[in-house]
C-alpha cells in the first residue's frame, strides 16, 4: 500500500526537496494514509515527518516544517492507495457488463467504492459498506456521497441490482439523514422496471429526505448492442412522461431538486430548460444541463468572434446525436464570419451501437472510418472523446492516428463550448 507520485507541482515543497514522478510516500507521521482522505488529514501539521520510497528502492525520511494548512504539492496517480472497493452488484443496466472482450483492462473495473465518491463524484450503490466504512464516513462526516438508489421499492431494487443487499435502500437513507451526510441521487431509468408509478413513488420517498438530498439526475438506461438483459430503449412518449413527473415533484418540493437528463428532452423533442432547472449543475458530470451550458456559453461568448478572416478555411465538427443539433445552431453562427466554411457530421456509434448516442463514447475507430474519406481541413472534436489527460480514444485509438487517416488538423475543444475558444482556434486557421 503506497501513494504513487504522478506530478509534482510547481514551487512547492515537494518540488524544493526534490521529489520524483513514481516516487511513493509510505508514511506520514508513522501512520500509513490508505487513501486522499487520510493523506490530507495528516498533513494538517505543522511539523509531519514523510517516508518516501525513492525511484531506486531506498527509503528515506523528510523532516518538514510547513504551514499547518500547507500541502507538499504532489498529485498521486490514484485517489485510492490501497484497493479500490469493488462493485458487488450485477446490475441488468450496467454498461461495463455491456461491453465487448479485447477493451483494456481498465474498462472492466467495477468500483463501489465511498472515497471516489466523496473526492471524485462517482456513484455508489451502499451495498458493500461495511461497519468500519460507515463509522469513518460518519466520524469524519464524508459529504456529499453520490449515491445510486434507482429506486426505493426494495424488492425491485434487488432484482435490478441482483444483490440481496440492495433491499436495505430506505435504511440506508436514512442512516444517511440520521448522520446528517448529504448526497446527490441517481436514478438510470429502465422502462417496464423503475419508470411510471415506480418512479412517482421513488420521487415520493425521496421526499422524506430532503433534508440531505442535494440533487436527483433521472438519466435513461444505456443499451449497448452488447446486452444481454431484455431491456428497452426510451420511447418519445417515456421521456416526457418523466420530464412532466419531475416538473410535478419540483413543484411539490418548492425549488428544483430533480432534474431529467438532456437526452429525455432530446428523445421527447422538448425544449431544453433554463438555467434555473439546473441550479448550480452539479450532475453536469451525469449529462444534466451540458446542452444548456453548452448554448448559453457560446451565446454570452460569441461577440468574440472575428467579422471576417483573410484567407478561406473549412472547419467540421464531428459530434454525436446527443448534441447535433445544438453544434449545428453553433456552425450556423460560425457561418456568419466571412471566408469560413462550417459543416457539422454526426457520428453513427457503429462500435457500442446506434442506441450509444454520447460523444464520450465514440471510438477512434469509428471516427476515422466515418471521415476518412472526406476531405477534412481542420476537424474540431469535444475533449470528452478522449482518455482524461490523454490523447486516447476509448479503444486505444489516438489522436495521431485519426489525424493520419484523415489528413486533417485537429482541435480538441473543452467538453462546454466556447464561442472564445472558437475564436482562438479560428486565428490558429
Amino acid at each position: 500500500m503506497a501513494a504513487i507520485i504522478s506530478e509534482i507541482q510547481k514551487d512547492s515543497i515537494a518540488q524544493e526537496l526534490n521529489f520524483q514522478k513514481g516516487e511513493k510516500i509510505l508514511s506520514i507521521n508513522n501512520e500509513k494514509p490508505k487513501d486522499l482522505i487520510d493523506y490530507r488529514y495528516l498533513m494538517c501539521a505543522e511539523f509531519v515527518d514523510v517516508e518516501i520510497e525513492k525511484l531506486d528502492g531506498s527509503i528515506e525520511i523528510y523532516e518538514i516544517e510547513k504551514d499547518f494548512d500547507e500541502d507538499l504539492g504532489v498529485i498521486f496517480e490514484s485517489a485510492v492507495f490501497d484497493k479500490i472497493k469493488p462493485c458487488t452488484n450485477r446490475c441488468i443496466f450496467c454498461f461495463v457488463d455491456q461491453q465487448p472482450e479485447g477493451l483494456r483492462k481498465s474498462l472492466y473495473i467495477k468500483d463501489d467504492d465511498y472515497r471516489l465518491s466523496y473526492l471524485q463524484g462517482t456513484y455508489i450503490t451502499l451495498t458493500n459498506l461495511t461497519q468500519k466504512d460507515r463509522e469513518r464516513i460518519e466520524t469524519l462526516h464524508l459529504g456529499p456521497l453520490y449515491v445510486s438508489v434507482h429506486t426505493t421499492n426494495p424488492d425491485l431494487r434487488v432484482k435490478m441490482l441482483n444483490n440481496p443487499k440492495a433491499a436495505n435502500i430506505m435504511a440506508d437513507l436514512k442512516w444517511l439523514k440520521n448522520a446528517d451526510i448529504p448526497i446527490h441521487a441517481q436514478i438510470v431509468l429502465c422502462p417496464g422496471y423503475n419508470d411510471g408509478v415506480e418512479l412517482e413513488n421513488t420521487l415520493n420517498d425521496f421526499s422524506k429526505f430532503k433534508s440531505i438530498i442535494r440533487s436527483i439526475a433521472i438519466v435513461p438506461v444505456g443499451i449497448t448492442k452488447f446486452h444481454k438483459n431484455n431491456l428497452t430503449e426510451i420511447t418519445k412518449e417515456n421521456a416526457l412522461h418523466v420530464i412532466k413527473q419531475v416538473e410535478n415533484f419540483n413543484k411539490r418540493m418548492k425549488k428544483n431538486l430533480a432534474m431529467a437528463s438532456d437526452e429525455f428532452f432530446l428523445k421527447a423533442d422538448y425544449p431544453i430548460p433554463e438555467r434555473k432547472y439546473y441550479g448550480n449543475f452539479v450532475q453536469i458530470e451525469d449529462g444534466v444541463g451540458a446542452l444548456r451550458l453548452l448554448t448559453d456559453d457560446f451565446e454570452k461568448n460569441k461577440k468574440n468572434l472575428p467579422a471576417s478572416i483573410s484567407k478561406a478555411k473549412k472547419i467540421t465538427f464531428a459530434t454525436s446525436k446527443s448534441a447535433s443539433k445544438i453544434i449545428q445552431n453553433i456552425a450556423d453562427e460560425l457561418n456568419k464570419i466571412k471566408n469560413l466554411e462550417c459543416e457539422v457530421i454526426t457520428l453513427k456509434n457503429n462500435f457500442f451501437g446506434e442506441n450509444v448516442i454520447v460523444a464520450g463514447l465514440i471510438t477512434g475507430k469509428d471516427l476515422i472510418s466515418q471521415l476518412k474519406n472526406k476531405k477534412i481541413e481542420n476537424l474540431v472534436i469535444p475533449s470528452i472523446m478522449l482518455r482524461p489527460f490523454t490523447n486516447d480514444f476509448l479503444d486505444g485509438i489516438t489522436l495521431d492516428d485519426v489525424k493520419n487517416k484523415t489528413g486533417a488538423k485537429i482541435f480538441v475543444v473543452k467538453d462546454i463550448y466556447s464561442a472564445k475558444e472558437f475564436a482562438g482556434i479560428i486565428n490558429k486557421l
